[in-house]
């Protein structure tokens, strides 16, 4: 899925705003966001619940298995999902929170307070937070990586997340783990390519040698 915005735009524009934000951009760029716009917002949010506060191997070996109840769909439809006893959901390894938050975001689908994806595009960034955060367990943070990674918008800045957080304190050298207030306002100057400053943020966290 293309970005509907110019990369090398973004970092021109950051590296002039922020000169920080610009030796970690001289490091690790150029930015390789690539949006994946294959999966609908369903598919998308039942994953991104199934692997909140799990690691990734962990957490993939229960969806596999979530998603193994419903062959030979590649993917359930959410009618599929609330006509699934909560038993079969809780036995593929899905807590009890999570298969209510999950048939909650099916019925939420059902009913429209979840937009399609053809939908999603033509809202706002504020809309499809208000919008989304209305499902159990689908929270901020969940629509943010829905926004930069699905969606391919640029002004997104998840300011709560740790790699983000950790990522301006190497680059800001902090003597701490920044709050997400003290993200938030060094990300004003950022505008309007805050998805992209992110990106640069999760690379610096990620720097195996400490540095930003």
């Amino acid at each position: 899925m293309p970005l509907p915005f110019d990369l090398a735009e973004a970092e021109r524009t950051l590296r002039g705003v922020d000169p920080r934000l610009a030796l970690v951009i001289e490091r690790h760029g150029p930015c390789r966001l690539e949006p994946d716009g294959v999966q609908s917002p369903f598919a998308a949010l039942a994953e991104s619940i199934a692997y909140q506060q799990l690691t990734g191997k962990a957490a993939a070996t229960i969806f596999s298995r979530v998603l193994a109840l419903y062959r030979p769909r590649r993917f359930p439809r959410p009618e599929d999902v609330i006509a699934t006893a909560d038993e079969a959901l809780r036995s593929a390894g899905l807590s009890r929170a999570k298969v209510a938050a999950i048939k909650d975001l099916a019925a939420r689908v059902l009913d429209g307070t979840v937009p399609s994806l053809s939908q999603l595009r033509r809202l706002s960034d504020a809309e499809i937070v208000e919008r989304l955060t209305a499902v159990r367990g689908v929270g901020p943070w969940t629509v943010e990586m829905l926004l930069i990674f699905r969606l391919g918008r640029p002004d997104v800045l998840p300011a709560s997340d740790y790699g983000v957080r950790k990522g301006f304190r190497r680059a800001f050298r902090t003597r701490g783990l920044p709050t997400p207030a003290q993200v938030l306002r060094r990300g004003e100057r950022w505008r309007p390519y805050r998805s992209v400053a992110s990106w640069f943020l999760w690379r610096a966290a990620d720097s195996t040698d400490g540095r930003a």
